[in-house]
């Protein structure tokens, strides 16, 4: 194999584990963002919870 063709070979490696890697990062990105809208609710739940204890 030639110098160029070996670079091309590794450049196309290069560039699948990258769209690879970056379709992994997506997934995550995704579920952070999943995780952050339950949580949010959580937190809305738990603040107004006080409100709504009877008074005493």
């Amino acid at each position: 194999m030639t110098q160029a063709t070996e670079n091309g070979i590794d450049m196309a490696a290069t560039v699948v584990a990258l769209a690879a890697e970056a379709t992994e990062l997506q997934t995550r990105i995704n579920v952070l963002r999943q995780e952050l809208v339950a949580l949010n609710e959580r937190m809305k739940a738990i603040s107004a919870a006080p409100q709504r204890l009877p008074s005493r």
